[in-house]
């Protein structure tokens, strides 16, 4: 045998991180800069929540608060679950989630298949939402359970702390040359981390939060949404107002849309949170110098949405057929 070296990662923990960074030239042709998209469904679970999950659990390990007995116990909508689920796995945790009839039923069956046990609640909160009783349902099982261990993605600083490496990442990738990134909003983790990074770095990017009309995280009242993963029924504990932009609040037949797009123009499948993005960028792109560079985050794979906001019956018995029709509209030619 030959003295050669293998390279394979440790693991398949190791290999989140690192997505690639894309530059969407087909997604508004018309545009005279530069678009790019990072694409989270290249994490080995299939989304953004992968370096959440992993980041939490790593720190609970490092101090203690986890051990090999543990149980795991999370409020999820879909992705922070799926991306736990993996990461339970792999190290041989226990894994209770606490989900809602909102999450879509590919999503509940990838959890199922990873281990994870579930536990559904079916009565909304007062918001019309699910996630106050879901966090609820979680301090009831964390009270009944021994040796149990919240990684509240909703309240824990190592979840923003968890993408300070994914804003460094972009900011690498493009040199530090970026005018703009608009980002989904959900905990706000993710929004709030690679705030952090920009203000730290000292950077001149405008961080455009994108939000879910109906939610509540940047005021107003809440009502009924159906896309998991996007939006929240109560304020976010991470949010700093001061470090980002006015949010930009999308409807949910924009987001349907918006992803549709994504994939007609780029071929890039995904979900109902980076719809949103890609039409917060549409909007916004008159108000945007020509030769500014753009980036956005794609947050995760849309096989999980196959059935719902790809699906022409579910966009119809839930949005009407006029939104149908809208989201069917021939939109503007695709550059070879």
């Amino acid at each position: 045998m030959t003295n050669q070296t293998i390279i394979a990662a440790d693991g398949i923990l190791s290999t989140i991180g690192h997505t690639p960074l894309v530059h969407l030239k087909k997604l508004f042709p018309h545009f005279d800069g530069m678009i790019y998209g990072k694409l989270e469904a290249f994490n080995p679970a299939g989304s953004i929540k992968d370096r959440t999950a992993h980041h939490i659990i790593q720190k609970g390990v490092s101090q203690g608060k986890i051990n090999g007995g543990t149980t795991i116990i999370e409020s999820t909508s879909g992705n922070m679950g799926i991306g736990l689920a993996q990461c339970c796995l792999s190290l041989g945790l226990k894994l209770k989630l606490v989900v809602d009839p909102y999450i879509n039923a590919q999503a509940e069956k990838i959890l199922k298949a990873y281990g994870a046990e579930i536990v559904k609640v079916t009565d909304p909160d007062d918001t019309g939402g699910y996630l106050n009783a879901r966090i609820n349902k979680v301090g009831e099982l964390l009270a009944s359970t021994r040796n149990s261990f919240w990684p509240n993605q909703y309240g824990s600083h190592h979840n923003p702390e968890a993408h300070h490496q994914t804003m460094e990442e972009i900011l690498d990738e493009l040199y530090g040359n970026l005018d703009y990134i608009f980002i989904a909003t959900s905990t706000c983790g993710t929004l709030m981390g690679c705030a952090e990074k920009i203000y730290e770095g000292g950077y001149k990017t405008k961080i455009i939060p994108v939000d879910s009309e109906g939610s509540i995280i940047f005021g107003g009242t809440a009502s009924k949404r159906l896309i998991p993963g996007f939006g929240a029924g109560r304020p976010s504990q991470f949010l700093n107002t001061h470090l980002v932009e006015k949010p930009m609040l999308i409807n949910e037949p924009d987001s349907i849309k918006g992803a549709r797009m994504l994939l007609k123009r780029e071929a890039i499948l995904a979900g109902g949170s980076s719809g949103a993005v890609v039409m917060a960028i549409q909007k916004m792109l008159p108000h945007i110098s020509p030769d500014a560079t753009i980036a956005c985050i794609i947050c995760d794979r849309g096989e999980r949405y196959l059935d719902t906001i790809y699906s022409d019956t579910w966009v119809e018995e839930n949005y009407g057929k006029e939104t149908l029709d809208f989201i069917s509209m021939p939109d503007n030619p695709i550059l070879s």
